[in-house]
């Protein structure tokens, strides 16, 4: 009797027959102490190399799954017993800790590829079709001779000298910071940069202040770390700086495209929130999260650029010009930060991956970055425009687009009652993914509205997905 394995065409014929194999094991398909045909007979069967029949019985038995008896052949391994533990958190000593953690909101979480929709209008994700991959993999393929010529030792917590200065280079040409080298730390993505601020500036009870709306994922950060977090309402130019709490330790504001609404902080606005925070004696933390992308009127200066007196923190990160699996990040630190955050960055993970990091470094310094960010910014702006059309168009009787300049998202408020929850529950039957941005405001009254993200969506897809939303609008509406 032949084993039923199925491969279809000449792609990864090794992952193939690994995971059907791997399954039917794990289902109990194969039972334990099945006998699997010898590798040059199951060749012959499915018309592959016995090389590769080979490599996964090896790889298998490696597992556990398999087990070879010499002279006789490769048997299913018989699998261990789940282990059922019994113990609840409820348990534990550190039961109210594990529960506060357990009962923390989800926002922002990317679907995996079994749970994605045909046309998605998801914020923060790109186009994995406009990455440079072939310039990627030559970066890798240097990162990996760097590697290979080091002495095997933990390198610098700050990051790469290669890469700092790279970063430094970039976004003093791209933004306008003023840094060094020295002033560069590397982070696992935006998000371990502000961790490690709240981690050196932060005790239970410290005041936090940031825009309402603005991003829960920094706001259940700060709080984790026993902050209490004030949400400070915006407006059309930004924070409003007179409602800042006195006794604020840390702010964090994103000035150049405010998440998520979209208008950048006006001048005045700027001036008024340094003069705050020297008056508190506060950080301010400037999250540029995606303001490389700009497409009308003149560039505004990063809010760092404007300091003067050491107390902003500016934070980037890499997922939103490459790719967010990349995971890499970083921040320019006032010197009165500075060491303390490299000392935090080292205990909480020593370093980050050094072969990305040897990777971006030279993707940087060759032009990479920079050709890569001109080309998605054509992309970007004609997906934004269509956007834009349609909200002027078709879709006005119902949605207003928050004019943005900046970015790869826009917010739709709602003109007229509408039942966004609805109206999302429809749109996936559909294959559209929509998303409402009630869960962005925390003490501020929600607005009904949707976050239109544009950077993962195709551009002739954008048509086809706002015409599906339009006839449920006028359903439900």
């Amino acid at each position: 009797m032949e084993l039923h394995v199925v491969i279809n065409g000449r792609k990864d014929l090794a992952g193939q027959l690994y995971q059907q194999l791997r399954s039917a094991i794990e289902t109990g398909r194969l039972a334990a102490g099945t006998q699997l045909p010898p590798s040059r007979l199951l060749a012959e069967q499915l018309g592959i190399s016995r090389k590769t029949i080979s490599d996964t019985y090896s790889q298998l038995t490696y597992e556990n799954f398999l087990t070879g008896v010499t002279g006789k052949g490769t048997y299913v391994n018989a699998r261990p017993a789940k282990i059922q533990r019994k113990q609840s958190h409820s348990e534990l000593a550190s039961s109210e800790v594990v529960e506060s953690w357990r009962n923390l909101p989800v926002f922002l979480r990317h679907p995996t590829l079994e749970g994605s929709l045909r046309y998605d209008f998801i914020g923060g994700a790109t186009s994995k079709g406009q990455f440079p991959q072939d310039d990627w993999r030559r970066c890798t393929s240097h990162a990996l001779r760097q590697i290979a010529g080091s002495k095997g030792f933990y390198s610098l917590p700050e990051g790469l000298p290669a890469l700092r200065n790279a970063i430094a280079r970039h976004i003093a040409f791209s933004r306008g910071v003023n840094c060094q080298d020295e002033d560069v730390v590397v982070c696992n993505g935006a998000q371990q940069a502000l961790d490690l601020i709240g981690r050196v500036l932060l005790r239970p009870g410290s005041l936090v202040a940031m825009e309402d709306p603005g991003y829960p994922p920094a706001r259940l950060l700060f709080g984790s770390h026993g902050a209490t977090v004030v949400g400070v309402p915006v407006d059309a130019e930004g924070i409003q700086v007179e409602l800042i709490p006195d006794g604020t330790r840390l702010i964090y504001v994103t000035p150049s495209h405010q998440f998520p609404l979209g208008m950048p902080m006006s001048q005045a606005r700027r001036e008024a929130l340094l003069a705050r925070a020297r008056e508190l004696g506060a950080i301010i933390i400037e999250d540029d999260y995606d303001s490389e992308f700009r497409y009308e009127g003149r560039p505004t200066d990063s809010l760092q650029s404007m300091d003067e007196r050491g107390i902003v923190a500016y934070v980037g990160t890499f997922s939103k010009t490459l790719l967010p699996e990349l995971r890499l990040g970083y921040t320019i630190l006032p010197p009165a930060i500075l060491e303390a955050v490299i000392r935090a960055k080292q205990l909480t993970d020593l370093h980050t991956s050094t072969l990305p990091q040897w990777a971006l470094a030279k993707f940087i310094a060759e032009g990479c970055l920079l050709k890569h960010i001109r080309r998605c910014h054509t992309i970007y702006a004609g997906r934004r425009e269509r956007i834009l059309a349609r909200m002027a168009g078709d879709l006005s009787p119902w949605l207003e687009a928050v004019p943005t300049v900046a970015g790869f998202h826009m917010v739709a408020l709602c003109k007229v009652p509408i039942d966004v929850t609805l109206v999302i529950e429809l749109a996936r039957k559909v294959e559209v993914g929509l998303y409402s941005i009630e869960g962005f405001f925390y003490q501020q009254t929600p607005r009904a509205g949707l976050l239109m993200g544009f950077g993962a969506i195709e551009t002739l897809d954008i048509d086809t997905a706002l015409d599906r939303v339009r006839d449920i609008l006028q359903q439900v509406a």
